[in-house]
């Protein structure tokens, strides 16, 4: 979304911002630099957040496998 401002609201912010200590203003002109600069386009594989398990062992073996590695403990942990 693009916004023109005019002259007249351009001073008005400027007088506002002209107040603030320099690490503001860099902070100011860094996000204002990084919006203009061209945005490349990642193409992300969403399928690869989804599939198949893939796994040599079978159904049993990994049922097992999960059981014995639990941990239940009675102890409370303190913060």
């Amino acid at each position: 979304m693009n916004i023109a401002i005019s002259e007249r609201t351009f001073d008005k912010y400027f007088r506002f911002l002209k107040n603030w200590d320099i690490e503001a203003k860099k902070n100011l002109i860094i996000k204002l630099t990084s919006s203009i600069e061209p945005k490349t386009s990642d193409n992300y594989d969403f399928s690869s957040c989804y599939g198949a398990w893939v796994d040599s062992r079978s159904a049993d073996e990994i049922i097992n496998d999960l059981r014995n590695e639990r941990i239940n403990s009675n102890e409370i942990e303190e913060f």
